[in-house]
């Protein structure tokens, strides 16, 4: 393995965090060429400190992996807002409904996770999550504040509180009194 004196491709360059659909947000450690089965790869390699993982992707392959630079500031003002919005659970079974979560949870894309972690959201008073449901939602609730801490530069616990107070903004969360004797003339 030769590490490459020119420490920039595609526009990542190394020390620059950057998010991995599959893994969350990593940060490029070196670019290096290696020689596999004759042939010489130029790679990334990427660094996860949380899971203690290092990956090495081919240089061809970020476009196909869909590795791409963490979201925007704007972006992440957007998933905040979505999860300030109600909570839309389809009627499907759970199973179709948790591949769904894990796809949108793998795509890499910030605003799909955060509409994993509304969907997912149990307040207090709410009735318990089952174990997958309470999994994916961790799953979820991990990757999107590791990518808003890193662009916020705030730490893991403080993205991870910005995210909670904004989910407690969100209309299903807030009961209201008026709400609650609304549903008592009702019963």
């Amino acid at each position: 393995m030769v590490a490459k004196k020119s420490q920039q491709r595609l526009g990542f360059k190394t020390g620059e965090y950057v998010v991995y659909p599959a893994h969350g947000v990593g940060v490029i450690v070196s670019i290096e060429e290696q020689e596999v089965a004759g042939l010489t790869l130029e790679l990334f390699v990427l660094s996860f400190e949380q899971d203690k993982l290092t990956l090495r992707v081919p240089v061809a392959k970020i476009k196909s992996v869909g590795m791409r630079k963490l979201a925007e500031e704007d972006m992440v003002a957007q998933a905040l807002t979505t999860v300030t919005g109600r909570a839309r659970v389809k009627r499907t079974m759970w199973s179709r409904r948790a591949q769904e979560y894990e796809a949108k949870i793998n795509s890499g894309d910030l605003i799909a996770i955060s509409e994993v972690v509304r969907d997912l959201y149990r307040s207090e008073e709410q009735p318990e999550q089952s174990y997958s449901e309470r999994q994916l939602f961790e799953q979820a609730m991990d990757r999107m504040s590791r990518e808003i801490g890193a662009v916020n530069k705030l730490t893991l616990t403080e993205a991870v509180q910005l995210i909670e107070k904004n989910l407690a903004k969100s209309p299903k969360r807030v009961k209201t009194d008026a709400a609650e004797s609304d549903e008592e003339a009702a019963a």
